[in-house]
């Protein structure tokens, strides 16, 4: 670790300071004359909707993208950081919201992703990667061999990678963008102490969550972002959840009463005996009432997001298990996705960039993936020529409903925030008439007032006589949300307790050892 110069030891004299920072892009006011300053040892949350600009100012820090105007000092002398490399040899360091790793390659290999060690011929060695990537890999608490492949580690774990990469590099500042988005509560724990100790050996930390507490817990200083401008400063001791809230959308967000849905409803979906590839021993069964939201609770890696996928099809099932989807059954032999969807289904997955949205295509595109057909033009028959007025009506409907923050529905859907990418993939499934909706971590890496959009939406859609089961790891959201609540564990239900009364002991007990609730029942 670089030891402090004096300035440095000085709390009045800023690491990093950058003054009237702008960036547009075509339509587009991201930044506009925006300032922050960290300082050595400092933990400075920035927070704001999605949209506000945050990730565009940590990628002019990271040296993504270059401003248009302004300045950036660091260590007290003015710099431009036109490249990550740039960034990189100052001591500054991102650790991007969506994963930057390469899946075919090993777990250590991407921890030292461009500084491998080599062997006397200049070959890469794979004992040295092994080697110098294993004591990153155990700082962050990751117990995998360096030697693994990344495409088989859960998306929590690849975070953790992620991490540890971060970590290699010696930063003086480090830029967390979301960080625990996909972490279980213990991973995220060991991160916060990862922090506190990065910020006593002063590593400065730029921390990027909509998980206000988090913010609450760690940060010196909160800088709130609005429509990417500057929107005022909260002090530790005056940090609170309201504060941050005014601080990002200018208002107090009312406090949604808990509502009842059609839990005595008809029977939407029926599910016997679905096992996984990945817990095969464990039979899990599920029914969903017209109206009803299920919540499925349990730590990463429980088994939630294959059971979601393997009922959508987009994993095989072991066996046959039987789907009755409103009172049909369905041909699970040739189980599939294209069955599930024809037969009332609709998935958002976790992993929206790899799994949910086509991030070169654009909004009109993306929004009407889930139903081609009915935007084909009707004298072109099979030539499947597509509608493109009737495309853009549809996408901006989703856009209005939803609250996409976006210059137009030509946009692509890679330059949106990941939240607003997030509305796109959901608003794709609601141009269909489907009868069973599954969400898998629906608000991951969204906003306040975006995740009480989404919230709506999903009572709305209740309230149609729509059947939900979401997955999701924050409890809060799942106790406000579910009228049923099925705890997973090692692929199993171990237990399923009712929304009303249930509380975060309850579920957490059940979720962290497989037995509580359960164990109580059978007494």
């Amino acid at each position: 670790m670089t030891a402090l110069t004096p300035a440095e030891r000085d709390p009045g004299a800023p690491l990093l300071r950058a003054t009237g920072l702008t960036k547009r892009f075509p339509g587009v006011v991201a930044l506009d004359d925006v300032g922050l300053e960290v300082r050595a040892g400092e933990c400075v949350a920035v927070v704001g909707e999605n949209g506000a600009g945050k990730s565009t100012l940590m990628k002019v820090l990271a040296g993504i993208h270059e401003p248009d105007a302004g300045s950036i000092a660091w260590r007290g002398e003015p710099v431009r950081i036109d490249s990550v490399q740039r960034a990189g040899a100052l001591g500054i360091v991102l650790i991007h919201q969506e994963l930057e790793l390469c899946e075919n390659l090993s777990v250590g290999a991407n921890v030292l992703l461009g500084r491998e060690p080599h062997g006397r011929f200049g070959w890469m060695s794979p004992r040295g990667v092994d080697a110098a990537a294993r004591p990153f890999l155990e700082r962050v608490g990751l117990r995998v061999a360096p030697s693994a492949s990344l495409a088989s580690l859960a998306i929590g774990q690849q975070q953790l990678v992620e991490i540890a990469k971060a970590l290699s590099q010696d930063a003086a500042l480090l830029i967390m963008d979301e960080p625990t988005s996909s972490l279980s509560f213990e991973e995220s724990e060991r991160l916060f102490g990862l922090i506190e100790d990065l910020r006593a050996q002063g590593v400065a930390i730029l921390y990027i969550s909509h998980r206000l507490e988090e913010v609450e817990r760690l940060a010196d200083r909160v800088v709130g972002m609005r429509d990417g401008r500057n929107s005022g400063e909260l002090r530790r001791g005056g940090i609170d959840a309201r504060g941050m809230v005014r601080l990002m959308v200018g208002r107090d967000l009312e406090v949604r009463p808990r509502q009842r849905h059609g839990v005595d409803g008809p029977p939407r979906l029926r599910v016997r005996g679905l096992r996984t590839t990945t817990w095969p021993g464990e039979s899990v069964d599920l029914e969903v009432r017209s109206g009803e939201i299920v919540g499925l609770a349990g730590l990463v890696g429980s088994g939630r997001t294959e059971f979601l996928e393997t009922l959508f099809g987009a994993r095989p099932a072991v066996g046959v298990p039987a789907i009755e989807v409103a009172g049909r059954a369905q041909p699970t032999r040739s189980w599939s996705i294209r069955a599930a969807v024809a037969a009332g289904l609709a998935l958002v997955p976790e992993d929206r960039k790899r799994c949910g949205a086509v991030l070169e295509m654009t909004i009109r595109e993306n929004a009407t993936l889930a139903s081609l057909p009915e935007h084909k033009v009707a004298a072109c028959g099979l030539l499947g020529v597509l509608d493109r007025r009737k495309e853009r009506d549809t996408a901006e409907t989703v856009r209005q409903r939803l609250g996409v923050r976006c210059a137009s529905v030509e946009q692509r859907v890679a330059q949106l925030s990941g939240g607003n990418q997030q509305k796109v993939v959901l608003g794709k499934w609601l141009t269909r008439d489907a009868g069973v909706l599954l969400l898998d971590e629906p608000t991951r890496g969204v906003d306040v007032a975006a995740k009480d959009e989404i919230y709506q939406r999903m009572e709305e859609l209740a309230a149609r006589g729509v059947g939900l089961v979401f997955a999701s790891s924050e409890l809060p959201e799942v106790l406000a949300l579910a009228d049923r609540i099925l705890v997973f564990h090692d692929g199993a239900v171990v237990g399923e307790l009712p929304g009303d009364g249930a509380t975060e002991e309850q579920v957490m007990q059940l979720a962290a050892t497989g037995v509580g609730a359960r164990a109580e029942e059978s007494r």
